[in-house]
């Protein structure tokens, strides 16, 4: 089984095209969510760092996923590829113990000529905290370039770019550490309608998030069925709740929670994002349904 859930798929080219590329821009849930929500914050720092324990992952772990636009007209097309690694060595940033995050998005084929994308988003995450050290992201897609470089202080609450320097409060995330300080939290007794509140940082902004458990179904993607936990993530505007972009999370039902499939919708079809190959798991693959 776990031969076959390693398998790596190569697509044999595109049938159509789409302009719909821009989903690559995508990188960890809520990047596509997270244009214009903000929330002004002036909490304290803290005078020590807390200690998180990181029971759902470990370093080394790779999982990558192919980017795919759906509708009816046009089916499943392929559009790119999409990882995250946790690089196995431990780097000292900043005098804290960190763990090393990449995360890249490329587009593929015939959608380099159109609109190509190549975006590397990097993270060191304090292994005490699990909490950002340092941030980094180069993007570029099409003829947009943009670089970013974060410097945290989680004892002072403070995040500080080329730009600006503003308070973030304590333990604020990135849009890259984010997705690993999430699969910390415990999800073993949810109920539908629970939620988790996440703060995370981008552009020189905090915003406020709200990640609702759906319910348990399975899921089936060209790895085979797997039993998953289904998350919608909202953002804040003013005092209440949105989903500005519909967007929809499945989550590995065990130990592992990693993301089976991830999906938002768009003007016209579905962005999706389908896992299709992983290795250095902490965990067995438990959630997989072996057919008959």
């Amino acid at each position: 089984m776990r031969t076959a859930l390693n398998r790596w798929y190569v697509s044999s080219g595109f049938r159509i095209l789409v302009p719909v590329v821009a989903l690559m821009g995508f990188l960890a849930v809520f990047i596509a969510i997270a244009t214009a929500l903000t929330k002004t914050i002036t909490p304290d720092g803290v005078s020590h760092l807390r200690n998180v324990e990181r029971h759902a992952f470990k370093q080394g772990e790779l999982l990558v996923f192919r980017a795919l636009y759906y509708s009816r007209l046009t089916g499943n097309v392929p559009a790119g590829d999409v990882s995250f690694e946790i690089r196995p060595e431990t780097v000292v940033v900043d005098g804290q113990e960190c763990m090393h995050v990449v995360g890249q998005a490329h587009t593929r084929g015939v959608f380099n000529f159109f609109y190509k994308v190549e975006n590397i988003y990097e993270t060191f995450i304090s292994k005490e905290a699990l909490a950002p050290v340092r941030f980094s992201r180069n993007i570029r897609e099409g003829r947009y370039r943009r670089e970013d470089n974060v410097v945290f202080d989680h004892q002072s609450g403070r995040a500080a770019s080329e730009r600006d320097t503003i308070t973030t409060g304590p333990y604020i995330q990135d849009v890259l550490s984010i997705f690993y300080y999430f699969r910390t939290f415990d999800m073993d007794t949810l109920s539908p309608g629970e939620y988790f509140m996440v703060d995370f940082y981008l552009r020189d902004s905090v915003y406020v998030s709200r990640v609702m458990f759906e319910g348990r179904e399975q899921v089936t993607t060209s790895l085979g069925t797997f039993n998953t936990m289904r998350f919608i993530p909202e953002m804040q505007k003013g005092t209440t709740f949105e989903q500005r972009y519909p967007m929809t999370l499945w989550l590995s039902d065990d130990r592992n929670r990693i993301p089976v499939r991830m999906e938002s919708g768009m003007v016209v079809g579905n962005a999706r994002f389908d896992l299709e190959g992983f290795r250095g798991l902490r965990h067995d693959l438990d959630s997989f349904v072996p057919q008959p």
